[in-house]
């Protein structure tokens, strides 16, 4: 299984590079929740100084989704970047999204959990096929789940209550 924890106690002060392929191994490792499969490749540029460290994430690949409205699979593009910046502090802390602190005995940086998390956020809330990109496009033939308007019943005993109340 591919590591994806960069040890930075040992790193020299400059910028280093990480390439990393996310596929299914990845995806058991840090939760198949939102997404099981994909074909991903991540390059890391880590820029550490002597007081932070900076992290630019380019990840570049295509996802596989399944559509909410056919639940047949398809391949979502991702072309994501993104950077996180790692200050030194006294105590751990997440002040913003991309802004964490850690302490100077911190031994290294799990990477992985930060390419899921970036991932799982770039991907659309309603999932659709590409086919059903244009709205007008409304096949019945290809919808799992439909509902067709009952003839409305009522129970005849509600039917006599009804009466007393005139």
């Amino acid at each position: 299984m591919e590591d994806y924890t960069v040890h930075i106690v040992g790193l020299s002060v400059k910028v280093h590079r990480f390439d990393f392929t996310l596929n299914e191994v990845f995806f058991e490792k840090y939760g198949s929740e939102l997404l099981r499969q994909g074909s991903l490749d991540a390059v890391v540029m880590l820029d550490k100084r002597e007081t932070m460290l900076e992290a630019d994430f380019a990840v570049k690949g295509s996802a596989r989704l399944v559509c909410d409205r056919s639940l047949e699979e398809f391949d979502y593009p991702l072309d994501l970047r993104h950077r996180i910046v790692f200050k030194y502090g006294h105590e751990e802390a997440e002040l913003d999204d991309d802004i964490m602190v850690i302490t100077r005995d911190h031994e290294s940086l799990d990477l992985g959990q930060y390419l899921y998390e970036l991932i799982c956020v770039s991907l659309p809330m309603k999932r659709l096929h590409p086919r059903f990109s244009d709205e007008t496009n409304n096949e019945e033939d290809t919808l799992v789940y439909r509902t067709q308007e009952a003839e409305e019943t009522i129970d005849p005993r509600w039917e006599k209550l009804k009466s007393l109340k005139k």
